[in-house]
């Protein structure tokens, strides 16, 4: 298994990488794209319900299905999919025909693609390589998302300055096809069927529920999690905003906040990838949740001047997001058998983004209506708050304690 998971692993990651590269290409091309045509904190926070709002729906149904339908073949399924949306985007510019409700609805219908995708990606790690190596997979799966999102951004603010919108957005169909290809060379097993047992969707969404609920440590971590999202993702779709507006910034940037907040993603995942830690992910992640509150709070105490001490705290709250998501999706996979990780997985992005669609549409009205920091100074408070709430869990902190 030593040697047949790492060689997986790499024709996965080297079909991913080209994948992720260019949707953040592509993803912050059409941000840029909507800031400019709008200038409104509402119109970027609706684009990101948009994309939530599909796999929030479906995200229970498709987690079921992927726990009994074959992984590879999801994926494989889900790239092609939406290649095929964001090539219908492109001929849509391309006739002079697009406008901004299309760009909704191609984010939506990625949304769709993403739902079966990502659960059934990370479904997959536990079948495919030794439990003790999980949490470091998942580093390196954060260190290849950040080196894409760190060129991504940069790119895509260049790109759409130099060519239209339809050429860019032809960069994610390329990218979708080429780990679609190299799908092809790896065997990703699926989990053992159990025989003599009637299978029933709905029986199955209540059960990956039921996996979350009869564990009270695991409940907790999910709650402060959901808690937690309700404010990160809102926040999340303000910076190209805050460098443009607050900041008097430019396109680029705005970009290079976008690659600096990855290059401390990388950081934070070349951390994580580097070793096996014998250490409470619990707790990691409680601290993490600490340092991504003090960054919020902090950036919005900054002065128009303060953009190089915005970009410092963004760089900080990269490391901290990707040390989080490193320890959360170790945690999963580690307390939780392979046959029901797609159902768990799909819940936890379903639970996580019906509170934070509820905060983009509260965040559009406090950042157009009380300003832009003061979204980023509530935001950060509250998520400090919740932070020290969830070390004073004794339950949540027995969950992975070491020896």
């Amino acid at each position: 298994m030593n040697n047949n998971w790492k060689r997986a692993f790499a024709i996965i990651w080297s079909g991913q990488f080209f994948s992720i590269l260019t949707s953040s290409l592509v993803n912050f091309a059409i941000i840029i794209w909507i800031s400019l045509q709008t200038g409104s904190a509402e119109m970027l926070a609706w684009a990101a319900i948009a994309a939530l709002l599909p796999q929030t729906v479906i995200g229970p149904f498709t987690g079921a299905l992927i726990d009994r339908w074959n992984r590879k073949r999801i994926m494989m399924l889900s790239d092609t999919f939406i290649a095929l949306c964001t090539l219908i985007l492109a001929f849509l510019f391309w006739l002079d025909i697009a406008e901004i409700w299309h760009i909704f609805g191609l984010l939506g219908l990625r949304s769709i693609g993403s739902a079966f995708h990502m659960p059934a990606m990370q479904a997959s790690g536990p079948l495919l390589a030794p439990t003790d190596q999980l949490t470091r997979i998942a580093g390196v799966n954060q260190i290849i998302a950040s080196v894409s999102q760190i060129a991504g951004p940069a790119l895509g603010a260049m790109l759409i300055t130099i060519w239209k919108i339809e050429y860019v957005l032809l960069f994610d169909v390329a990218g979708a096809l080429i780990a679609v290809t190299s799908l092809f060379f790896v065997h990703i097993p699926n989990p053992e069927k159990k025989e003599g047992k009637e299978r029933n969707i709905l029986k199955e969404m209540k059960e990956g529920v039921l996996i979350i609920l009869s564990n009270r440590g695991l409940s907790w971590v999910f709650l402060y999690d959901v808690s937690v999202m309700f404010f990160i993702i809102p926040i999340s779709v303000l910076f190209p905003l805050m460098t443009l507006e607050y900041f008097n910034g430019t396109e680029f940037q705005a970009g290079i906040i976008e690659a600096i907040w990855s290059v401390g993603a990388l950081v934070g995942g070349t951390i994580m990838g580097a070793k096996v830690y014998k250490i409470n992910r619990v707790a990691l992640i409680n601290w993490m949740y600490l340092v991504c509150g003090l960054t919020f709070l902090l950036t919005g105490l900054l002065s128009p001047g303060g953009f190089v001490w915005f970009a410092v705290l963004t760089a900080i709250g990269g490391v901290s997001g990707a040390v989080y998501n490193s320890a959360f999706t170790g945690l999963l996979q580690t307390k939780i058998e392979p046959g029901a990780l797609g159902r768990v997985f799909s819940m936890f992005f379903t639970f996580s983004f019906i509170p934070a669609m509820l905060g983009l549409i509260g965040i559009g009205f406090v950042a157009d209506g009380l300003g832009l920091t003061t979204s980023f100074i509530l935001s950060g408070i509250i998520i400090f708050l919740i932070g020290i709430a969830a070390f004073l869990t004794p339950v949540a902190m027995r969950l992975d304690r070491q020896g």
